[in-house]
């Protein structure tokens, strides 16, 4: 899968990801530090990818705004990292790329939440 990664995200996240063989972009490094939520948005449509995120205020772009890309939320702590690597395994094992380029998911230690705006 295709992730746009936040600057917000835990680096230990991102080597999760890209030793899962997954295709990976962290905002920094191509110059979004400084970028608004909806502006990596953007980009992530534009470039066909999900972002992975920690900041919940995506939430709203998602549904109110309706900027239409997938948004994978992290509900993490550094006491909590190992669970929820976990359960972003299952979430991405059990969600092809299309359904969650489609969505807004919250993944927590003891499990995940499926969303999809309403069209």
């Amino acid at each position: 899968m295709k992730f746009l990664i936040d600057q917000d995200v835990y680096g230990v996240t991102t080597k999760f990801l890209i030793d899962g063989g997954h295709d990976v972009i962290i905002v920094a490094k191509i110059g979004l530090a400084q970028a608004s939520d909806e502006e990596i948005l953007r980009v992530a449509q534009s470039e066909n990818r999900i972002v992975v995120t920690r900041d919940r205020d995506y939430e709203n772009l998602v549904f109110v705004r309706a900027i239409g890309t997938g948004v994978i939320y992290l509900r993490v702590l550094p006491k909590t990292v190992n669970e929820v690597h976990n359960e972003l395994a299952k979430v991405i094992e059990n969600y092809s790329e299309v359904e969650l380029k489609g969505a807004f998911v919250v993944v927590e230690p003891d499990g995940h939440r499926f969303r999809k705006p309403l069209t």
